[in-house]
Formats: C-alpha cells, sequence, structure tokens
C-alpha cells in the first residue's frame, strides 16, 4: 500500500545535556533560530524546543520563549513551532505560563508520571533521578489551556499505560482530533528502546491517529526505519541523539534532520513539507491579529 507522506520533526536542544556531552547544541535564542533554519532546510516540518539561558541551564522564563519564537520564525516564518511543557520540581501553572504569551503551533503534552533518572552502567548508580508527575487533574489543566488557544496537543507517551490516559480524556470531549501520539523509548522509567516494543506501542494507537517515534539513544535509526516502514513518522535531533548512522557525532541538527530524511526516502517514504504536514495534521497557520 502506498504511505501518506512522513513528517519529519527535530528536537532542537532537550534539557538534561550540555555542550561537555556535545559541543554543537544550541543554548541561546539566536542559535535556536539558526538551528531551526537547519533543520527546515533538510526536511524537517516540526521543531521541538526546550528553553535554555544563555549558560545552557534549562529555562522557564516566559520572555526567553518570546525571544526563542522571534528568532526561529524570522528564519523559518512557516515551521510548525512545539514547545516543551515538562519539568520536574515544577509546578504545572509554570510548565505552562509561557504557552498563552507565545502560542505555538504544538506543545508537548505529556501522559502520565513515571521515574525520571539517568543511570550510569559504568559506575553502577543514577547520575540522576527523580519523580516526573503529570496526574489526572494536572493533564487536564494542560489540555484544557491548548485547546483555549489552539495549540495542537502532542501526546509525550514514556509507556503503554500512557497511550491509554488519552482514553479518558477522548471521552470527556478535550482532546481535539488532531492530538498526536509520540511514542517515546529509551529513557530510564519508561518503555526500553526496543524494536519489540516499538510495534507493541503502535498496535496501542488508535486507527486513523498521527504517531511518531521519538528515540533516545544511538538506536534511534534502527527504530526510526522500522517506524517509517510502519507508516508512522518520527523525530531526530541534538536532544534525542547526538550521532549519526555511521557514528560520527553530528555538528548540527539540520546533519541529524538530513540523515533522517535519507533513511526515510530509502524505505520508500517522501517527506512531507511544512504547508503538507500543517494539511495533514490540521494546524493551519496563526494569522496575528
Amino acid at each position: 500500500m502506498a504511505f501518506k507522506k512522513m513528517i519529519l520533526s527535530a528536537a532542537l536542544t532537550g534539557a538534561a545535556t550540555n555542550r561537555t556531552h556535545c559541543p554543537d547544541i544550541p543554548y541561546t535564542p539566536q542559535e535556536l533560530g539558526l538551528e531551526a533554519k537547519r533543520a527546515v532546510d533538510a526536511g524537517a516540518a516540526i521543531v521541538h524546543i526546550h528553553a535554555r539561558e544563555d549558560n545552557g541551564m534549562p529555562s522557564w522564563r516566559t520572555e526567553v520563549f518570546e525571544e526563542i519564537t522571534k528568532e526561529v520564525r524570522k528564519h523559518c516564518p512557516d515551521v510548525i513551532i512545539n514547545y516543551s511543557t515538562g519539568a520536574i520540581g515544577l509546578s504545572i501553572e509554570d510548565r505552562l505560563k509561557h504557552l498563552p504569551a507565545t502560542k505555538p503551533d504544538m506543545a508537548a503534552f505529556n501522559m502520565g508520571s513515571m521515574n525520571y533518572a539517568i543511570f550510569s552502567k559504568r559506575a553502577k548508580q543514577f547520575i540522576w533521578n527523580g519523580v516526573f508527575e503529570n496526574s489526572f487533574d494536572d493533564m487536564i489543566k494542560v489540555v484544557k489551556m491548548m485547546n483555549e488557544h489552539q495549540i495542537c496537543p502532542e501526546m509525550e507517551c514514556f509507556d503503554t499505560g500512557h497511550i491509554r490516559n488519552a482514553e479518558p480524556l477522548k471521552e470527556m470531549g478535550l482532546l481535539p482530533e488532531n492530538a498526536c501520539y509520540s511514542l517515546v523509548m529509551g529513557v530510564m522509567g519508561g518503555i526500553p528502546a526496543t524494536p519489540e516494543n516499538l510495534l507493541h506501542q503502535i498496535k496501542q494507537v488508535p486507527e486513523g491517529a498521527f504517531w511518531q517515534s521519538i528515540v533516545i539513544s544511538r538506536k534511534q535509526w534502527q527504530l526510526s526505519a522500522i517506524a517509517a516502514a510502519m507508516g508512522g513518522n518520527f523525530r531526530v535531533g541534538l536532544e534525542d541523539n547526538f550521532y549519526l548512522p555511521n557514528g560520527d557525532m553530528a555538528k548540527s541538527n539540520g546533519e541529524l534532520v538530513e540523515a533522517g530524511a535519507s533513511l526515510a526516502r530509502m524505505i520508500g517514504r517522501e517527506i512531507a513539507s511544512i504547508e503538507e504536514a500543517r494539511e495533514m495534521l490540521n494546524i493551519p497557520k496563526k494569522v496575528k491579529a
């Protein structure tokens, strides 16, 4: 059968890594604007972004998100912007306050609570660990705010139960039809990144819903190929994996997107343009008042 065109997402910068891990991770709004352009030029239709202070520390200041929006729109006026709402130790109100100010096209909607950790097999100890809290009460607040500001929910599902957590929200009439399922794999505390687990997760997604794989680790390329072959979509970028398929460390998000586009085309998938992605996801471009 012929599949629809594939939407490529690029996660430009996360919150847990820094330039000691990869020297080309973008920090500032200006750097993020340029990285967004590199990703778009290589084929990305969506850019997922965490905010950082200029020193690389995670930021939740609304003015930083506003500056990022300005810089990304300067270089990529049409790209679908997807902002993070995930944090440990912050109230749900603090995690959401940038959304009304920036009104992104999409935003991450974390679909359940979990242990979240980085574990060193070499040292046999946790480098960092915490509890990522996302109660149903908080999830209701998140999706209501997204609906109020016409922000498409990108439902980040770190385990099988998280996919099912969408069901009561759908019954309550809170989930819009274009809400997207992101099958996140490889985070300590969530479902491991294996081909068998990805196939299992894909089977849990409701018929006809948009879904993409998000794989944290070098296993990304193997599982992205499976996602593409199964008719889905996938995300790449310096938040998730620093390394190209040949093992070299990427020097930009653009290099990772280019590799992702090449992989998809080898499997016979065409890459959707930004305009096509907006139509597929029913995310019209917002017009300034």
